[in-house]
């Protein structure tokens, strides 16, 4: 299986054994690794880093761990995340509230490392194919995540460290539109001076990149609304 160092993982977790075994077992296999013990915080965090996957303990401090996949799941800009219940809470029902409230996935303690992390990458594949592929391709454009290269009809193309975060974001999302809020969270995720016309700029340098004799414009403008990465551009 091809290793992604991109691929995040939210964890929300009160105790720190536990959070030191998830943090090094997921570490080998290429997650970046945010964690709290709190509740509230991980509503904060969840907006602000984008997780690809939330490992989730029903009893935290702050706001319950169900309240949290509640909210998540309410919340239109996170609706899509994956959710791992991880919890001392047993009982069938408990299993099945959690379920109905929204997680993808319910493991009682004490659990196996080993198969906690098998089980995240099983749910990626089913809900975010795109982070465990070593290529990710579209119209034409491949773009290697070991090798961060990236190729359009066979030609090699030279993009900025920001053109290419916006364009694997695409690729992971084709035909989906994305606001310019949301693509300036993708490519600036921890710079809230960034002006929003800077996206436009960096969707003309992308379109630039791809362009010229290598192919159509895949990049279709949406008014008011975005941008979207659309083999259906005339």
């Amino acid at each position: 299986m091809a290793r992604d160092q991109h691929k995040h993982l939210l964890l929300v977790e009160d105790d720190r054994h536990i959070e030191e075994l998830v943090r090094l077992h997921f570490g080998k296999e290429g997650f970046d690794v945010t964690s709290t013990p709190d509740g509230d915080e991980a509503l904060v965090l969840v907006q602000e880093t984008r997780p690809d996957i939330v490992i989730l303990d029903w009893m935290i401090q702050g706001t319950s761990g169900i309240e949290v996949c509640r909210r998540i799941r309410r919340n239109p800009k996170t609706s899509e995340v994956a959710i791992m219940m991880l919890t001392a809470r047993g009982e069938e029902s408990d299993k099945l509230r959690g379920l109905e409230t929204g997680a993808d996935d319910f493991i009682t303690k004490p659990f196996s490392p080993k198969e906690l992390v098998a089980r995240a990458q099983a749910l990626l594949r089913r809900t975010r194919p795109s982070l465990l592929a070593e290529k990710l391709s579209y119209g034409g454009i491949e773009l290697d995540v070991a090798a961060h290269r990236v190729r359009r009809n066979g030609q090699t193309i030279a993009l900025s460290p920001t053109e290419y975060r916006l364009l694997k974001h695409f690729l992971e999302n084709p035909e989906k539109v994305y606001s310019r809020q949301q693509l300036l969270d993708v490519a600036w995720p921890h710079n809230e001076d960034i002006e929003l016309r800077t996206v436009d700029v960096h969707i003309r340098r992308l379109r630039v990149a791809l362009g010229g004799d290598r192919g159509a414009d895949l990049i279709r403008t949406v008014r008011s609304e975005g941008y979207s990465l659309d083999a259906g551009v005339s």
